[in-house]
């Protein structure tokens, strides 16, 4: 009885994947990573409330270092501490789940410094996490689905490159999803270029913590004109709205007023993809996901 539940809830889980690939229908995406207390990754899969995980972060990579990934009180990379982590991924790439790698955040030590900087480090993370091969692969054998990008600091020039060497690995071999995870104000200081080269899948535009392009109470307005400019500019297949998942921090929307206010607008845009949240813990503590997936 079990495994005949299982298989149609796995059944279920990729008819809803391939019906939202193919449709205006939104779904909703997920950082988890950074918070022990977020519950595993099994268990943010099994939820049913995501389509895409992005693991955060490689916070550590560029200019000649060696990388390092730093996933909070999950694991510890050091001597292969994480590769236990290589079931989870294939669990949930089963139910239809995407799992991205995140590359970057807000704190870190990371840059580019010339195009063959964003070689070495293109080569590095097919090598390491996606479908090439080498002894010390952080997160064991799985093979994720791509790379975010999630630059908030160090160079502002050269990713470009980056996903393009990226995206040559996708077109000679297995499919290599590209993501990211701009800020709102347009174009992104760091991605912007990056962005224009139309390599990108989705693209999750961060409208929090920037005061000019996001919700500010009973105010949708500077957050639409944003959303706007983003969908009839970048040359992405889809666009997401990046969103908090709790009201602990600034620009967060009440759920009943995205459903009633903005998703009724943004859902009109043919590039909308659906919500992108920040973050899992917040997500697990608040509800939000469960709350707007309807919506959504």
């Amino acid at each position: 009885m079990a495994i005949k539940h299982q298989a149609l809830s796995l059944l279920l889980s990729l008819l809803v994947l391939a019906l939202t690939e193919g449709s205006l229908a939104g779904v909703i995406t997920i950082y988890w990573g950074q918070n022990g207390y977020e519950g595993t990754l099994n268990e943010t899969c099994t939820s049913g409330n995501y389509a895409y995980v992005n693991l955060a972060f490689l916070y550590k990579f560029g200019g000649g270092q060696t990388p390092e990934i730093n996933l909070a009180g999950h694991c510890n990379p050091d001597s292969g501490g994480c590769t236990f982590l290589s079931s989870q991924i294939t669990y949930c790439q089963r139910l239809g789940i995407k799992v991205m790698l995140s590359i970057g955040g807000g704190s870190g030590n990371y840059t580019l410094t010339s195009t063959q900087d964003a070689k070495g480090v293109a080569e590095y993370l097919w090598n390491n996490y996606l479908g090439g091969e080498s002894m010390s692969r952080p997160l064991g054998d799985a093979v994720l689905n791509g790379i975010d990008f999630d630059i908030e600091l160090g160079s502002t020039e050269y990713w470009r490159y980056l996903a393009m060497y990226l995206s040559e690995y996708s077109m000679k071999r297995k499919k290599v999803y590209l993501t990211a995870a701009p800020q709102c104000p347009y174009p992104d200081k760091y991605l912007g270029s990056a962005l224009d080269t139309g390599l990108f899948d989705y693209v999750w535009v961060q409208f929090y913590n920037n005061p000019p392009c996001q919700y500010t109470s009973g105010n949708v307005t500077n957050l639409l004109n944003s959303w706007r400019k983003w969908t009839s500019t970048v040359p992405a297949r889809k666009i997401f709205l990046g969103l908090l998942a709790s009201s602990a921090g600034n620009g967060y929307i009440p759920a009943d007023v995205l459903t009633s206010e903005v998703l009724p607008v943004t859902k009109t845009s043919s590039k909308y993809g659906g919500v992108m949240l920040w973050s899992r813990y917040s997500d697990l503590q608040s509800g939000y996901s469960s709350s707007i997936k309807r919506s959504v």
